[in-house]
């Protein structure tokens, strides 16, 4: 049966294998012997190797040893949890926070706990995967709203009657990198007194001097805003975050079991997103090479003809037509020493290359990018 399902998606050209890379993470790495330059990553402010944080996690290491043992509910947390999640609420601006091990345990453990079979859930058409299946394991009725279209979520709102409803967005929209209209959306939810559900991963250490989406758009985190982020991306580390009121959190702490039943993050993790936190606010040229950086790559890639759908942010795809195109340009980036990767269906509907640029890649790196473009 599944040597039938697999031939079936050779047929279509939408497997997928794996390459392990031979490096650490980076603007470069190894494959098979060969150093790429990797277009792929999203470490965006190259943390994944800064000193202070790779420092600390060895501080910790000699501390608090390697493994957690057991879920924070069971001990399994240090007091470097509870001082990532105050210094994570200092940093977003909110009650409280609350650590989880990945962005999609936490999308898939708040979403089902702060709504129930009296809630409706709008959700965007262009949300994370962790989102949708987040909505799914919920008792919510969950409604599709068309991508960044308010008048479409207006227009729903009016025919529902069910008093708790939830609009559910990420602020970075991860394989497309433009931002979701939060201010519109802000100005939505309080006409129709509704709670507002932000997915951060992407915006986190991007937009709003580092401190995400709320901050880029002079939004004050209000009790009814529920954010979700990730550390694991701009800052270079690993696991996911809630932040917002108290009473969130504590809601979230008895009731998202993907918190509740997962081994607590090692203590050498958080102290990586504690140490990535205090770079972030201590170094903003790395947020403002990341931009000069984007600005020039997508300045660069119009220039050559592609169409880059509507970036606005690091996350610059590239559209190609067809799964066929996108797997030509791929591989021929990839003969030329480019990692830049194939999005197929169904993590899209329209086949891209997805192009991630960061605060580490050089002029160099660019310009080579831009160049193999040319000759495809």
């Amino acid at each position: 049966m599944f040597i039938e399902k697999l031939n079936r998606l050779k047929e279509k050209k939408l497997f997928r294998d794996l390459k392990d890379r031979e490096s650490s993470q980076g603007h470069h790495i190894k494959l098979d012997g060969r150093e790429y330059i990797n277009f792929s990553s999203n470490d965006y402010l190259g943390l994944v190797k800064h000193s202070h944080i790779i420092n600390e996690v060895k501080k910790t290491l000699d501390e608090y040893g390697f493994g957690a043992g057991a879920s924070r509910l069971l001990y399994g947390g240090s007091i470097l949890h509870r001082e990532l999640e105050e210094k994570l609420a200092s940093f977003k601006g909110t009650e409280s926070a609350l650590v989880f091990n990945s962005g999609y345990a936490a999308n898939t453990g708040i979403i089902p706990a702060i709504a129930d079979e009296d809630t409706i859930l709008l959700s965007d058409e262009f949300n994370h995967a962790s989102i949708i299946d987040g909505c799914r394991l919920s008792r919510a009725k969950t409604i599709i709203f068309r991508h960044k279209d308010l008048s479409h979520v207006e227009k729903l709102l009016k025919k529902e009657r069910i008093k708790k409803k939830i609009i559910i967005t990420d602020s970075i929209f991860s394989m497309d990198g433009d931002i979701a209209l939060l201010k519109e959306m802000y100005s939505i939810c309080i006409k129709y007194d509704t709670f507002l559900y932000i997915d951060d991963a992407h915006a986190t250490g991007v937009i709003g001097n580092g401190k995400g989406s709320l901050t880029h758009f002079a939004i004050n985190p209000e009790p009814w805003i529920i954010q979700m982020g990730t550390f694991s991306k701009a800052l270079g580390s690993f696991g996911a975050f809630l932040a917002g009121s108290s009473d969130v959190v504590r809601w979230a702490l008895n009731n998202a079991r993907s918190f509740m039943y997962s081994t607590a993050l090692p203590s050498c993790v958080i102290a990586a997103s504690i140490a990535a936190l205090e770079v972030i606010e201590n170094d903003s040229v790395l947020i403002k090479r990341l931009w000069a950086n984007r600005e020039k790559l997508a300045n660069g890639i119009r220039q050559t003809g592609y169409d880059i759908m509507g970036s606005e942010t690091p996350i610059i795809p590239i559209k190609t037509g067809s799964v066929e195109n996108t797997l030509q340009i791929s591989k021929h980036l990839f003969e030329n020493g480019i990692i830049a990767p194939a999005i197929r269906p169904p993590t899209v509907k329209d086949p891209r290359i997805r192009i991630n640029v960061t605060t580490a890649h050089t002029d160099e790196d660019i310009e080579r990018l831009i160049e193999a473009l040319k000759k495809v």
